[in-house]
């Protein structure tokens, strides 16, 4: 069944400002929006002055952020009562766009992914403050667990063992970036000490840990420009991989929906969560990353977990900064 309903001007701008509102690497947000020519779908296009080369040579942390979000498209697509129906690099891999949304039919229900995730959207933020030792309670954790696996990603909540491995691999690519020169400088370009609609102010770097076990990213360089306060982190902080079986471009699309529907679902329930991308830049660090145990796979993600302060919200570019207006 088809609406045929064309997508309004707030339509669009509602759709827009959705996506515009997913997490991304150095809050870059690579991506752009464009109304198919029948007015009934979304193209999402990754935009490629906004890539961040040295951290992310192989687009991998880039299609992740457009897949957040397109996450979130889908669920203002809900909002707006109408079903996503999704296709993911319609042309192939390495083409535009990344991904087409066609939005003609009216929604089959009202929540389709259980909880209304919209009010969540704006109220996701990265939080690199320091969380509680309250346990995420189990029952959540399986949904949690769950809304992963509904895109196609493997959500893994670490056992203490896997916790410190993956903390002592952040550390070690905290490191080896702090010590390369390039890298260094490209994270440092995206610190921004005055208003900007991207990148990461200062409000939000959070604080260190005072007692170095949680290895937060060190945007203002080493040693640092400008100083975050130290604090007490969590003795032991929880830990969760999204991991996919292939590492291709829809692998990494899906892991960015699966990302943005968990933290979704884990804001609405008034959970708090930052990433350690540290250790996935670094091919060796990245591969040593994986439960043997757990057969192959591709760790795409390292995300923290818990129950704290909901962290400063970054600023996003204009609406009309990352989308095209309708043709004629």
């Amino acid at each position: 069944m088809s609406t045929e309903t064309a997508l309004t001007t707030a339509d669009l701008y509602l759709l827009a400002e959705a996506g515009g509102m997913a997490p991304s690497l150095h809050n870059s947000q690579p991506w752009h929006f464009r109304p198919t020519p029948d007015l009934l779908g979304l193209e999402v296009h990754a935009d490629l002055t906004r890539a961040v080369p040295a951290a992310d040579p192989d687009g991998r942390a880039l299609h992740i952020s457009i897949g957040a979000a397109l996450f979130n498209l889908r669920v203002a697509a809900a909002h707006l009562g109408r079903e996503a129906a999704v296709r993911l690099l319609p042309a192939g891999e390495g083409t535009q766009p990344c991904a087409v949304l066609d939005l003609s039919a009216p929604a089959r229900t009202s929540r389709p992914f259980g909880a209304d995730l919209y009010p969540a959207i704006a109220g996701r933020h990265s939080s690199r403050q320091p969380f509680t030792n309250r346990d995420v309670p189990e029952a959540l954790v399986a949904d949690l667990i769950t809304a992963a696996r509904d895109e196609g990603v493997t959500l893994t909540v670490l056992e203490e063992h896997g916790v410190r491995r993956v903390l002592a691999l952040t550390f070690e690519a905290e490191a080896r970036i702090a010590a390369d020169v390039t890298r260094e400088a490209e994270t440092r370009r995206w610190l921004r000490l005055e208003p900007s609609c991207d990148g990461i102010p200062l409000a939000a770097l959070g604080s260190h840990d005072r007692d170095a076990r949680v290895p937060m990213r060190g945007f203002a360089g080493h040693p640092p420009r400008h100083t975050t306060p130290a604090a007490r982190f969590e003795a032991l902080p929880q830990i969760l991989t999204l991991t996919t079986h292939l590492d291709r471009q829809a692998d990494w699309l899906r892991t960015g929906q699966a990302m943005e529907r968990v933290w979704l679902l884990a804001t609405v329930h008034g959970l708090r969560a930052s990433v350690l991308h540290q250790a996935v830049e670094i091919p060796d660090t990245r591969w040593r990353l994986r439960d043997p145990a757990e057969g192959p796979a591709h760790v795409q993600l390292v995300l923290r977990l818990g129950y704290g302060p909901p962290g400063t919200a970054s600023p996003r570019c204009r609406v009309e900064d990352v989308l095209d207006p309708p043709e004629g």
